[in-house]
């Protein structure tokens, strides 16, 4: 049996969707708050937070600590004390309608439920576990993969070679059988080089040229929907070597 891995930001996920939530916060701040040029200038700098995160699950759960973003963004703005209540209004609200957009679009659900009569498919994710569980939860993509695997519940995440093999291991393949697919050069495509794996794609939405120090992929799609044709054309190329 081959497997296939999936990397997370296949879906409608959380680069398409920025841009729409952080709008619904800025409206709310402008609206209720009447912050003007400010809103802006506070989900900025929560991007830029967010950009630079360190999460220890150990010492703090996520949603304290990017109810903190919001915190430290607004006062850097606003100055005066720590409104503690307006960061947790706009951090409920910048997750809530973030998982509202996590939409696993139907022609690729039609995609997976094809690939799936001819292999097996493991939906592989580095993060929080909490974080990463709710947008699992909200795309309701489960039923569309054999098995999910979150980063953040295992010893160690993409790139080390050893949750991919952990992925092989409950796929029942061996690395040599398996695909990844994944959009981030650094974790998805290093790590399935790393680990040994049949072949690496890499989903290229934007058309990004990549440095010459970046991991070298085996094949590169601008849409997840020409992978059958690639997966194809993997089988191919086996099939003629033997």
């Amino acid at each position: 049996m081959r497997g296939w891995r999936w990397q997370r930001r296949s879906w409608n996920g959380t680069r398409a969707v920025g841009g729409m939530v952080l709008n619904q916060v800025i409206k709310l701040l402008q609206s209720k708050y009447h912050y003007k040029e400010e809103a802006k200038t506070i989900c900025d700098k929560v991007q830029v937070k967010l950009s630079k995160e360190c999460f220890h699950p150990s010492s703090t759960c996520i949603n304290d600590l990017r109810t903190l973003h919001w915190e430290e963004a607004i006062q850097e703005t606003k100055g005066g004390a720590a409104n503690r209540i307006l960061a947790e209004e706009c951090y409920f609200l910048w997750k809530s309608t973030r998982l509202q957009h996590m939409i696993l679009a139907e022609d690729v659900k039609a995609m997976l439920t094809e690939l799936r009569k001819e292999v097996r498919l493991l939906l592989l994710t580095n993060g929080d576990c909490q974080t990463q569980r709710e947008k699992i939860e909200a795309c309701a993509c489960q039923s569309y993969f054999d098995a999910i695997v979150v980063g953040g519940e295992q010893k160690e995440e993409k790139p080390s070679p050893s949750i991919f093999y952990y992925c092989c291991s409950l796929l029942g393949v061996q690395p040599g059988d398996c695909v990844i697919v994944g959009d981030t050069l650094e974790t998805d495509i290093q790590g399935g080089l790393n680990a040994g794996l049949k072949a690496t794609v890499w989903i290229n939405k934007n058309g990004i040229m990549p440095l010459k120090s970046s991991p070298m992929p085996h094949y590169i799609i601008s849409s997840v929907l020409e992978l059958p044709a690639v997966l194809q054309s993997i089988d191919c190329t086996v099939n003629m070597s033997a």
